[in-house]
C-alpha cells in the first residue's frame, strides 16, 4: 500500500520501510525525532521520488489522485480561511465519504458547532473539527498527526473509538500518547534522531525491554496502563 525506500535529507536518515492494505502504523518518538517531516514527505508536501502508494510513484500522480490516495491531518487546524463556520468548512471537505456532513458532525457531538466561525473554536473543538473533515474526505490512507492533543478524557476517547473502528480506511498515527498507541493495536514505527530505531509489531514494542530502550525509567506499566514516573 505504501512504501518509501532508501529516503535522506537534512532531518531524516536512510528511512526504508513499507506497510501493506489494511494494515495501521503508529509513528513514535521523542520531540524533534522527525516524525512530522517523515508524514509531510509520505503525503507528497515535501517532495521526494522514494515514496509509492497503492503501487503509483507519489510524484506522478495528479491532485485529484493525490486526494483520492492520502490525506494528512495536521496537528493545527490550518485553512484559506479562518473565519468560515464550522458547517461551512465541512462542506468543501466532503469528497468520497458515503458520511453526510450531519452525520459526522452528530457522531463527533458538534452539533451545536456548526455556525461557529473556525477562528473561534476551541483547540480541542478544532482537533475534532478535523477528525470529521477526514471523515468526510475519507482517502484511501489518512495520516494523522497528534489527533489527541489538546483533547479532554471524553474528547479522546471518542477520537480513538473512531480510529479503531471501520469508519476510515488505511491510517497512519503520529502520536506520543503510549495509552493511544497500545489500545491502538497497530503496527510500531519508533523514529530517534531522523533514524527508524524499531518497526515491528505492536506486541513486541510494547515488550518491556523495548520501553526500557526508548524510554529508560521514565515509564512504568501499571494495570495494562502506560503512565510517566514522576
Amino acid at each position: 500500500m505504501l512504501k518509501i525506500s532508501d529516503f535522506s535529507n537534512s532531518i531524516l536518515a536512510n528511512i526504508d520501510f513499507h506497510i501493506k492494505e489494511d494494515e495501521n502504523l503508529i509513528i513514535l518518538g521523542s520531540n524533534g525525532a522527525g516524525k512530522s517531516t517523515l508524514a509531510k514527505v509520505l503525503c507528497g508536501i515535501t517532495h521526494s521520488e522514494s515514496v509509492e502508494i497503492f503501487s503509483h510513484a507519489l510524484e506522478s500522480l495528479n491532485a485529484k489522485q493525490r486526494a483520492e490516495f492520502i490525506n494528512y491531518i495536521p496537528p493545527k487546524l490550518e485553512i484559506f480561511d479562518e473565519y468560515i463556520s464550522l458547517y461551512e468548512y465541512l462542506e468543501l471537505s466532503k469528497l468520497y465519504s458515503e458520511f453526510s456532513i450531519d452525520d459526522v458532525v452528530s457522531l463527533l457531538g458538534l452539533d451545536e458547532l456548526k455556525e461557529k466561525q473556525c477562528i473561534k473554536l476551541s483547540s480541542g473543538e478544532q482537533q475534532l473539527t478535523m477528525l470529521a473533515s477526514s471523515l468526510l474526505h475519507n482517502a484511501k490512507l489518512t495520516i494523522f498527526d497528534e489527533p489527541t492533543s489538546n483533547l479532554d478524557p471524553q474528547k479522546t476517547r471518542r477520537v480513538y473509538e473512531i480510529l479503531k473502528s471501520n469508519k476510515l480506511q488505511n491510517r497512519i498515527i503520529i502520536t506520543h500518547d503510549l495509552n493511544l498507541a497500545h489500545k491502538l493495536g497497530y503496527k510500531i514505527l519508533y523514529i530517534q534522531n531522523g533514524k527508524i530505531e524499531f518497526f515491528d509489531t505492536n506486541e513486541k514494542f510494547f515488550e518491556e525491554k523495548n520501553l526500557y530502550k526508548f524510554f529508560g525509567s521514565s515509564i512504568i506499566h501499571v494495570d495494562d496502563f502506560f503512565m510517566v514516573d514522576l
